[in-house]
């Protein structure tokens, strides 16, 4: 999980740092009062070059660097993090275009994120212009449980043992081949929808305790959809569902467009000085 965190050198620590959300063009202050930031309390704007940051009140006992950093390997703390975050960003994404913050970006005052939009002005105003009158839809494809595998062939003169060996030999043949069919079919329904869409990512596969599915993923898209192509988009999938047997296809969305905003090369953890 990505995050990153600034600290001020050689000068006193603020009671309160401020946790972004994302950047927006706009916001109106009657729309950030009624949405709930990190701290329980409503987000706020930090403007500065023609662009909003949204951000919370971060506490510093909870999310200053060494506090942020323990809490972090706390998969319960992360977990609700994680929630308030998106819910954030989700959002201000139902209001017009937004670049998403990566998770746990935190900054040590208001100068310091408006000193970040100055710096990224250009990078941040082509992204919002790009995600303007798109949205991001996911798709997943799950491998469908085929007929029954075990082989029908009569045990022969090696007897009892040497049968069952023939049938889980079939059966593990026939497994292997299904998921390659079903990879094949992945590959072919990517290839179709990054043809309708502005841009397409393929996330890896989830785990099937993450996923809640039966069967194993397969295909983990991303798709940037026109809204005005989103009925054929729809369309697309249902089409290609019926295509592939062998998948079952689940469209999810829309999404902020968090598989679309570009990320610096930053390591997990980033301890930058205040000059």
């Amino acid at each position: 999980m990505s995050s990153t965190v600034e600290v001020a050198a050689d000068r006193p620590a603020p009671a309160a740092a401020a946790w972004l959300h994302g950047v927006v063009r706009d916001a109106e202050p009657a729309t950030l009062a009624a949405i709930v930031g990190m701290d329980g309390a409503p987000v706020r704007a930090v403007s500065a070059a023609g662009l909003v940051a949204v951000v919370s009140t971060a506490p510093l006992n909870e999310y200053g660097e060494q506090p942020l950093r323990r809490n972090l390997e706390d998969l319960a703390w992360l977990e609700r993090a994680a929630r308030a975050h998106h819910a954030v960003v989700e959002a201000l994404a139902r209001r017009g275009p937004v670049v998403p913050a990566r998770l746990a970006t935190v900054h040590t005052n208001d100068d310091r994120v408006a000193g970040s939009l100055t710096a990224r002005r250009a990078e941040l105003v082509a992204t919002l212009d790009r995600l303007t009158g798109r949205g991001e839809w996911g798709v997943k494809g799950y491998l469908v449980p085929g007929a029954a595998t075990a082989s029908a062939e009569a045990a022969g003169a090696g007897g009892v043992g040497t049968a069952y060996l023939r049938r889980r030999r079939a059966q593990l043949t026939a497994r292997e081949e299904r998921q390659q069919v079903a990879s094949a079919a992945a590959d072919a329904v990517h290839a179709a929808l990054c043809e309708l869409a502005v841009a397409g990512r393929r996330h890896a596969p989830q785990d099937r305790r993450l996923s809640g599915a039966s069967t194993p993923m397969v295909l983990n898209g991303a798709y940037l959809v026109d809204l005005a192509e989103l009925s054929r988009f729809t369309e697309l999938v249902g089409s290609l569902s019926g295509r592939h047997a062998g998948l079952h296809l689940e469209l999810t969305g829309p999404w902020p467009a968090y598989s679309f905003v570009a990320e610096r090369p930053e390591p997990a953890l980033t301890v930058q000085e205040q000059r």
